[in-house]
């Protein structure tokens, strides 16, 4: 049990000094969590962490850090979302707009399989009014130019 223990603590330290530390803010770590889920299995995997520690331990790590974050992101107030998605969006190539649009067809697979139905209306429903949000700014932005 301690050995178990102190393997996902290692792959936890790994996981967020190497791979999550370095991204902008807490949507660009949603969507990588959620990457590397394989949505018809929900198997996590990642390609270096899991021949080092053993794909069952590296699936559980990655599946509660992808709850973890998940949550994180639905206790930050609406304002403070919305900030953070425009971090993310704007890091993205090609432009906010075209950001966006993956966005609006990726959301639903940022979702862990494993959160309860409520956060995952909350989530949908406070996403929905940011993208309301960054059109409306973004149309507002134009038409004053």
């Amino acid at each position: 049990m301690l050995h178990q223990l102190q393997v996902h603590r290692q792959i936890l330290f790994n996981l967020a000094t190497h791979y999550l530390e370095p991204l902008n803010g807490i949507f660009e770590r949603l969507s990588f969590l959620a990457a590397l889920r394989d949505p018809s299995t929900e198997i996590y995997s990642h390609p270096r962490l899991g021949p080092v520690y053993g794909e069952t331990a590296v699936h559980e790590a990655l599946a509660k850090s992808h709850e973890e974050i998940f949550e994180r992101l639905l206790e930050l107030p609406l304002a403070q979302q919305e900030q953070e998605l425009r971090t993310c969006l704007d890091a993205w190539p090609g432009g906010r707009e075209e950001s966006l649009k993956y966005f609006e067809d990726t959301i639903q697979g940022w979702i862990p399989s494993e959160a309860p139905s409520y956060l995952k209306d909350l989530f949908c429903s406070n996403l929905n009014a940011l993208r309301e949000l960054l059109i409306d700014r973004q149309d507002r932005a134009r038409s004053s130019t």
